[in-house]
């Protein structure tokens, strides 16, 4: 299930399904739930779904087959963490990670130091 953490659902989903694809809950070669399914899991839009697939799409750890559904890689490779060997649509999905985290915390920020404020005025 979608944490209300503020952080978007589609991450939230796109980490979960990471995990248990590295994790070993879903194999190589095994297939993801359906669309549908996974929306029914995670208390989520079919939309909100289907960008976290995008995402482990972008980042080489699921493939589609048209009509047939959307399996985990055969050849997954572990991430070196290397950013000159990544491709760029996994950088992409890092900078939107990354945009988002920056985001949450501004928005927290502003709530702290909104908090301060009102107390030094009292």
């Amino acid at each position: 299930m979608v944490k209300k953490t503020g952080r978007p659902g589609y991450l939230q989903i796109a980490d979960d399904l990471r995990e248990q694809i590295r994790g070993g809950a879903l194999a190589p070669g095994s297939p993801l739930p359906s669309t549908a399914q996974l929306a029914e899991q995670y208390d989520a839009s079919l939309s909100v779904v289907k960008m976290a697939v995008g995402i482990l799409r972008n980042e080489g750890l699921v493939i589609g087959q048209q009509g047939k559904g959307v399996f985990v890689r055969e050849n997954e490779q572990p991430d070196t963490g290397d950013v000159q060997e990544r491709p760029a649509t996994d950088l992409a999905s890092e900078v939107i990670e990354l945009r988002t985290a920056v985001r949450d915390l501004s928005e927290r920020l502003a709530r702290v130091e909104s908090t301060l404020s009102r107390r030094s005025e009292t």
